[in-house]
């Protein structure tokens, strides 16, 4: 009786570790439909994240049985995206969305639209990344919030500071001629708060 194959051997190594994307994506499928194993062992045997797994069984769901279809192949080769093929798929094993791999490229004078990246992480057998929170983000330039304003804060006692909107300051006659900015008519009802009164309200929208 002959014995079984070696597991190094290259006929289980074909099976096991699938060169091609859509063989990697078969085995994959394969391994959690049909033998059962958890979307854990599944992801660390194929190389997935457990979230890109759950993408592709989604998508399997969704388009089988047209989900390993041959497609038709354009022409074979187009120089932008083949230049930063290995670069784009470098970056999404970083776990760097579509968006992010954009700006990268960007950066380094390499532009490719979002669609093209997306074509070739596809065909390299990557599934869309799920949702992220934004720690999970890489780092990058944020907004920075302006402070609030808070009337209470407010003091006429003898100081300098520097702003851009001096001449706001030329009209506080105006205002205090005019009387109580919540008695002109015409002018929308505004509730007060802590930090806005409804004078500071009202006179931010009415019109002149």
């Amino acid at each position: 009786m002959e014995s079984s194959p070696d597991k190094l051997t290259s006929e289980s190594r074909f099976f096991l570790e699938p060169a091609s994307p859509a063989q990697r994506q078969y085995e994959a499928l394969r391994a959690y439909f049909v033998e059962g194993l958890s979307s854990a062992d599944v992801s660390g045997r194929f190389g997935y994240t457990p979230g890109s797994f759950r993408v592709l069984c989604h998508h399997f769901r969704r388009s089988k049985p047209d989900f390993f279809r041959e497609l038709k192949h354009g022409p074979h080769t187009q120089p932008k995206k083949d230049a930063v093929r290995e670069l784009i798929l470098g970056m999404r094993k970083q776990n760097l969305s579509i968006y992010d791999i954009e700006s990268a490229l960007k950066i380094q004078q390499t532009p490719l639209s979002t669609t093209a990246i997306w074509e070739i992480l596809h065909e390299a057998g990557f599934a869309r990344l799920p949702r992220r929170q934004d720690e999970e983000r890489p780092a990058t330039l944020l907004p920075t919030a302006a402070a609030v304003a808070d009337c209470r804060e407010f003091s006429l006692s003898p100081r300098r500071f520097t702003t851009q909107l001096g001449g706001l300051f030329l009209f506080l006659p105006l205002l205090v001629d005019c009387g109580r900015v919540e008695d002109w008519r015409g002018v929308p009802k505004v509730w007060p708060s802590l930090l806005l009164p409804v004078s500071s309200g009202s006179a931010s929208i009415a019109e002149p």
